[in-house]
């Protein structure tokens, strides 16, 4: 349920609003002050509130009823597009996040050299595998803590914030001392022990769709992460598994205009992971860049063919350099920036 409160109500006037709603129907109360409305949205059950009653405040314009069952997630509960900061990098606004890295932190050298490089072409975030779900149990598995540190490491020699994926609430510890944004991989997207344990930090998550998932399962896992108390989440449509066997996964381009109209909250695009092949990575983030994406997040390898994870689908320092200068004038077209 959200309440559209009249123009001008002062914030003293919304506290005694909120404190009665609690206090009358013991509901939880999320007041968002906006530029010209002020709105207030009701978690809990909602059953009992007498709407009629509610409307009588002085300051209470109008009721609405919201009937998806995300409800921070959800835009009618947040009607402005929410901005998350990343240590210092604003995801959501007129420019276009890019975060790139190898798929597995490998040593030291390599991922200090590659955050060096995808800084200079124009990356704002590096990305870097250390705790790799892998569907075979003996494919590489990742550094885990020694990787976690090498890009601490590469983030104090560049500035560049850091994300990586957790795959168990025990490394959440871990997590929290070197990486700047936590991603929940796809397959712990409905990984639920562990969204609940994200809601209980303030630290950004990329939460990546399962590849066998629906959008409002997408904004479910999300609202179990907010529900706990931690607003900053960014959605990432990374590919979903269809009939299709000329990709890895397929697309779904209209996902990111689609959560565009259901949530307030930035939306990522992964082409890489989504084609799985390096030569539909251009096309791929071009599309996604024109339907509404407000950030990309692309695999770089210094040396594809010898990567121990996921090298077909990666580009080489080189053609990083050559995508993000096609991508620009495609950002501009729409009136945003990479």
């Amino acid at each position: 349920m959200i309440l559209i409160l009249k123009q001008g109500t002062s914030r003293d006037k919304v506290d005694e609003l909120c404190a009665w709603l609690h206090s009358s129907y013991g509901v939880q109360t999320s007041p968002i002050f906006g530029e010209g409305t002020t709105i207030v949205g009701l978690v809990g059950d909602t059953s009992s509130i007498e709407i009629d009653a509610v409307e009588q405040n002085d300051v209470v314009e109008r009721v609405m009823k919201v009937q998806e069952p995300y409800k921070r997630a959800n835009r009618k509960f947040h009607p402005d597009n929410s901005i998350i900061d990343i240590n210092g990098v604003k995801v959501g606004e007129k420019k276009i996040i890019v975060a790139a890295g190898p798929c597995s932190v490998e040593s030291e050298d390599q991922i200090r050299l590659i955050a060096e490089q995808v800084q200079a072409s124009g990356a704002t975030l590096l990305r870097g595998g250390a705790f790799k779900p892998r569907t075979s149990p003996y494919a590489f598995q990742g550094l885990k803590a020694e990787g976690l540190m090498y890009m601490k490491r590469a983030r104090q020699s560049t500035g560049l914030p850091v994300v990586s994926e957790i795959t168990n609430p025990a490394q959440l510890e871990l997590f929290m001392e070197f990486v700047d944004m936590i991603q929940v991989g796809t397959r712990n997207m409905q990984n639920f022990e562990l969204l609940k344990e994200l809601g209980r930090v303030k630290k950004p998550i990329l939460l990546k769709r399962g590849f066998a998932n629906t959008i409002d399962e997408l904004l479910m896992s999300a609202e179990y992460i907010m529900s706990g108390g931690n607003q900053n989440v960014i959605l990432c449509e990374r590919g979903i598994r269809t009939f299709e066997t000329s990709t890895r996964n397929t697309l779904d381009i209209s996902a990111i205009p689609v959560l565009k109209s259901k949530t307030h909250l930035p939306v990522f695009v992964d082409p890489s992971h989504a084609g799985g092949i390096a030569w539909l990575v251009e096309p791929l983030a071009m599309a996604a860049v024109v339907a509404g994406a407000d950030g990309l997040i692309i695999e770089v390898h210094n040396d594809p063919k010898h990567a121990l994870s996921d090298g077909p689908q990666s580009l080489t320092p080189e053609g990083f350099t050559d995508l993000m200068g096609k991508l620009r004038p495609v950002a501009e077209a729409v009136g945003r920036t990479i």
